[in-house]
């Protein structure tokens, strides 16, 4: 497996928020994360890039094991990671095209002409071509994403990590994001989602993971998770979410 995650805890102070995580992620494969709020879903994403130092279990890339307490291998694994939040986070002062080769130049070192050609053709990709020389408040909340999103791509990570991307978005631009990760997909980039648009998870994903209580309770094929759960807790999530 890619991603190996094994016996994986973490607190919030005396909260206890994941509480023994096993999941294994091939390389290409897309797996989302559902669950009640509140199950961990999005404090998993922090725990592996070690936002959220994990308490006990392990972390695995490509068979390299990371270690929370060691800089340098925290510096390693993040470098193969990228994660894109609920919130933009794009520097008000800088153009689109600016925010995208910001990171990848001044943190990774890479040459700016390169990095810029490379993002010139993901924001043309995403429908973003004709914004480069856009500040962030001209554009629409679901804009503002497409760029988070492509500013992610631009540092090249062997992984992406999705963290509810389209929650603060108007629902008329959800569907301008979602299909940006649709584009993603078919493009084998290995992926863990959190999200809640179930109608987009069961398409897009290859596995979909139900959390609750810091637990994954049940993981499978989209199709076992949404028709045939075996798990009587993941069952009265989805009887619950389709009455909605």
């Amino acid at each position: 497996m890619y991603l190996d995650i094994r016996g994986l805890a973490a607190r919030y102070h005396e909260l206890q928020v994941l509480d023994g995580i096993d999941l294994s992620i091939s390389r290409g494969e897309i797996v989302s994360l559902i669950g009640p709020s509140g199950s961990g879903k999005s404090t998993l994403l922090r725990a592996v890039t070690g936002l959220l130092p994990p308490e006990r279990g392990t972390v695995s890339i490509g068979g390299e094991e990371i270690d929370y307490k060691d800089r340098r291998s925290l510096r390693a694994a993040r470098s193969r990671l990228a994660i894109v939040f609920q919130q933009y986070n794009l520097f008000g002062n800088m153009t689109v095209l600016q925010n995208a080769v910001v990171a990848p130049v001044k943190i990774r070192g890479r040459s700016r002409a390169e990095v810029e050609a490379e993002a010139r053709d993901l924001l043309a990709r995403v429908g973003l071509g004709d914004k480069l020389d856009a500040y962030p408040d001209q554009l629409s909340g679901g804009q503002q994403q497409r760029v988070a999103i492509v500013r992610a791509l631009c540092l090249k990570p062997e992984i992406l990590l999705l963290d509810e991307v389209t929650s603060a978005l108007d629902p008329e631009r959800v569907s301008e994001v979602l299909d940006t990760i649709r584009l993603l997909a078919a493009e084998h980039i290995t992926m863990l989602i959190v999200s809640h648009e179930m109608s987009f998870v069961r398409d897009v994903s290859h596995r979909v993971a139900f959390m609750a209580e810091g637990r994954v309770l049940e993981i499978g094929p989209p199709e076992q998770i949404f028709d045939a759960p075996q798990v009587q807790r993941t069952r009265d999530f989805i009887d619950k979410i389709s009455r909605k």
